[in-house]
């Protein structure tokens, strides 16, 4: 009935909503916290999927000391609380380990790692050792995952962070990453590095159009001779300064990738302390820095007194008014209690304007909230085509968030099927084009600050009636589609 109403109004009133608005919703859900010592100064992380099978987003939030907390979506913005018995939790990220078509968590945490394979109706089992998975015993705080070629079950790479069994630690301390790469009928454990303590991981195409596995890294624990990473999925190699990846060396904490510029590669904002960083893919394969005059950077808090550097967390892309421009949120909070970074540090909501730039909105939206941020996920909560919000905080509540912004633009969900292992189609290319240009995400399994998504794919269509979607499979195989009534998620398998 909602999406009938938006395209009514549409055809009357072209104009779109440059406004957005938040209803903060955090009293309707058991107050959680991420909690614990200096162990869990980082992760904090939002799992969003569907795990009811209602074509609405289910939450898992990590705990830290704490439990963690599973939130089951009963519609309207109404979430059922299913309290877990798992402490240490850093985050979590959903697939499809087994391939039996119901979505698994990969848990994170400070200690063993945990495969919770879905049963349905929000039931879990630990599968850990019956999928033949190396839990570790690390302190993990980044995930990612893809499919080889020809692959009947995912690769899957875990970043641990600072070894807690070194003495000489935390400094010059990082701990090896793992590579779980799938073998008979488990997985073989092999250690992946030099590691240099990374607190996020994105395995898609880069600028090269190559399949890459990105590693953000914290400075802080490798001080010296560590730096960003690239690592070339296919030649399983480092980038280097002959593939034109320069030592690149921030404290970087998240990672979220998105074409800005609309030159059909996928630029790359990483989130650090001090330093927000937007890299725009270049045509031949490299990466520049953004200008400053785009005002991507939220290096310092926008409000308050408090001016002193930021430090970024979670950063995801989203379209929060459905205009078909992708806006940046970024959660933000200080370590602990440092005090060369801003304690009173809010969270951003930055809109891109017609022109490519961004302008700071998060004040008038809602969303200023100046607690210790950690993960988030931008997700449509209610199935009304309208991003909502779900932020983790440290030593203060989780807050939710209902997108209430009038006046948006026309929408379309994608979500792709396909037989085989890798049902959910990770490593899909999608495009959806319209009157006013063509847009593209891929479907991937990372990013963010621990935690991620896995739900259909956001498109805002602005005044568009109708959209033509493309779809490049993992395998190569293209199909298109014609999509004659918009404002509603449409379900695709290959032709």
């Amino acid at each position: 009935m909602r999406g009938a109403v938006l395209a009514l109004m549409m055809t009357v009133a072209p104009a779109l909503s440059d406004t957005p608005h938040f209803a903060d919703l955090t009293h309707t859900i058991p107050e959680h916290h991420y909690s614990g010592g200096w162990e869990h100064f980082v992760g904090g992380g939002v799992a969003a999927f569907d795990c009811s099978d209602n074509g609405l987003p289910d939450l898992f939030l990590a705990g830290g000391e704490g439990p963690a907390l599973l939130l089951r979506n009963m519609g309207g913005m109404v979430f059922a609380p299913q309290e877990t018995d798992l402490h240490d939790v850093t985050g979590a990220y959903p697939l499809d380990v087994d391939g039996d078509g119901v979505l698994d968590l990969f848990v994170l945490r400070v200690g063993p790692n945990v495969v919770l394979r879905g049963l349905g109706d929000c039931r879990f089992q630990d599968a850990t050792e019956e999928l033949g998975i190396d839990a570790g015993n690390g302190w993990s705080t980044a995930f990612s995952a893809w499919w080889d070629a020809g692959a009947t079950r995912p690769a899957m790479f875990i970043g641990n962070y600072v070894d807690r069994d070194d003495p000489t630690g935390p400094f010059f301390a990082c701990d090896d990453n793992q590579l779980l790469r799938p073998d008979g009928t488990g997985w073989v454990s092999d250690p992946f590095g030099p590691g240099f303590c990374p607190l996020s991981a994105l395995a898609a195409r880069d600028a090269r159009d190559r399949m890459t596995l990105r590693l953000s890294n914290d400075r802080h624990y490798y001080v010296r001779g560590g730096h960003e990473q690239m690592w070339d999925i296919a030649d399983g190699r480092f980038l280097d300064s002959a593939d034109g990846w320069p030592d690149l060396m921030l404290w970087g904490m998240g990672i979220a990738s998105r074409d800005v510029t609309g030159n059909g590669l996928a630029d790359v904002y990483l989130t650090s302390m001090a330093d927000q960083m937007l890299q725009l893919a270049q045509p031949d394969g490299t990466y520049d820095p953004a200008p400053f005059s785009m005002g991507h950077t939220a290096h310092r808090p926008f409000a308050g007194d408090d001016g002193r550097p930021s430090t970024g967390w979670h950063a995801q892309w989203g379209d929060v008014n459905n205009n078909t421009r992708a806006d940046l949120f970024v959660a933000k909070g200080n370590v602990d209690q440092m005090p060369d970074l801003a304690m009173a540090d809010p969270n951003n909501l930055l809109l891109q304007g017609t022109d490519g730039k961004f302008s700071e909105v998060a004040h008038s939206a809602g969303l200023a909230d100046p607690d210790r941020s950690r993960g988030a996920a931008l997700v449509d909560l209610d199935g009304d085509g309208r991003l909502d919000l779900v932020v983790m905080n440290r030593r203060a509540p989780a807050r939710l968030y209902r997108n209430d912004t009038d006046g948006v633009g026309n929408w379309l969900g994608v979500d792709l099927r396909q037989d085989g292992a890798n049902r959910f189609a990770i490593g899909a290319r999608v495009h959806v084009e319209t009157e006013t240009g063509t847009q593209w995400q891929d479907i991937t399994i990372g990013g963010g600050h621990a935690g991620g998504q896995l739900v259909p794919l956001h498109f805002g269509l602005g005044d568009a009636m109708r959209a033509d979607v493309h779809v490049i499979w993992p395998d190569g195989r293209e199909s298109r589609h014609s999509v004659d009534a918009v404002n509603q998620v449409i379900s695709l398998q290959p032709d």
